[in-house]
């Protein structure tokens, strides 16, 4: 059967399958929809629990002898499969689609992958799961749905809060949430009556660090080079996860690409966010936005570790980019593909 997230706790609540297929690029809904899987198994006597992860080249024996060999104490067990990539290959498919057929009552089959494309979404593999167990789609939530699912994200946390903060909370997240969920236990802990107004929110970010990905921001809009590589040093020292600092200078781009063509930056750029963009406009149309799309690419690779090199080194580079100091030249061959 295909799930839908909405309706997933209601599901759980009326059944157990034997087997999940759960993907998406979301992080946090993927895990917290994993992690209820995991509950209710748990409530249902499955006590043990086997994790494989999966890359090209994995040997997928290990799937069918841990399905098909009885525990040693005879206990009821999930065995997790998790595909990153989405793409089991020819063997992995039709282990699959043989361990699924196979399944007993005391195996419950748990796979976890990124984003399916249209091709994969319609492999044998991913057919055979939707119908013999289940299958979860999980997507981004929608820019206009956000400040909902924040509202309601709140309510579960017994906070109110007005609708000018939830405003300003998702111009801070802009789509990440995990920084989102960050943000709202953070509020939780310094509330006393669960009440949040805007400049509560305000607060909480200034207090989460001596430097923001915020201020990255508004220091790439401004083109100010000097203060943008002292935050992004200090954003470094300070352990801020390198992903939401790659994420904060695409979105910088992404408004000034957006201004240089006349078009509104969103419904929720809040004042200190506008006043910035509002002298990025001056330089945003002669900004050479291949290049600064392949930094980031660059720093992305060097991230997961698919390229030499230091990411935050490439970051300090792309920010002199988006600023108009450039620092070295960029690759040919990434020229060549994004110029």
């Amino acid at each position: 059967m295909k799930l839908q997230l909405d309706s997933f706790a209601a599901h759980l609540q009326q059944q157990l399958c034997s087997a999940y297929l759960i993907s998406g690029d979301e992080p946090l809904l993927t895990g917290e929809a994993a992690d209820a899987v995991r509950a209710k198994a748990r409530a249902s006597g499955f006590t043990e629990r086997e994790v494989h992860f999966f890359d090209r080249g994995t040997d997928w024996d290990v799937v069918r002898t841990s399905v098909s060999s009885m525990s040693l104490f005879a206990e009821k067990r999930i065995v997790e499969v998790r595909l990153p990539t989405g793409k089991p290959g020819v063997s992995g498919a039709r282990t699959l689609i043989d361990v699924v057929g196979s399944l007993g009552p005391d195996t419950l089959l748990l796979v976890l992958t990124g984003r399916l494309d249209r091709d994969a979404q319609n492999a044998e593999w991913v057919r055979t799961l939707e119908s013999k167990g289940a299958w979860l789609a999980v997507w981004p939530i929608p820019s206009d749905r956000l400040v909902p699912w924040l509202k309601a994200r709140a309510k579960r946390l017994d906070l109110n809060i007005g609708d000018d903060a939830l405003e300003l909370l998702a111009d801070r997240i802009e789509g990440n949430l995990l920084a989102a969920r960050q943000e709202l236990e953070k509020l939780r802990l310094t509330v006393s009556d669960g009440r949040v107004s805007s400049e509560m929110v305000l607060a909480s970010v200034a207090d989460s660090a001596r430097f923001d990905v915020s201020e990255l921001s508004e220091s790439l809009l401004e083109g100010d080079t000097a203060r943008a590589l002292r935050v992004l040093l200090g954003l470094k020292g300070e352990g801020v996860e390198l992903p939401l600092v790659l994420w904060a200078c695409i979105k910088a781009v992404r408004d000034l690409w957006t201004a240089s063509h006349g078009e509104s930056g969103g419904a929720r750029s809040w004042q200190r966010h506008s006043a910035a963009l509002e002298k990025g406009k001056r330089r945003a149309a002669a900004l050479p936005y291949g290049r600064l799309a392949a930094r980031a690419e660059r720093a992305d690779r060097m991230a997961k570790g698919r390229l030499r090199g230091d990411a935050w080194d490439e970051l300090a580079l792309l920010a002199a980019d988006v600023c108009g100091r450039s620092a070295l030249p960029l690759h040919s061959n990434l020229n060549e593909r994004y110029g």
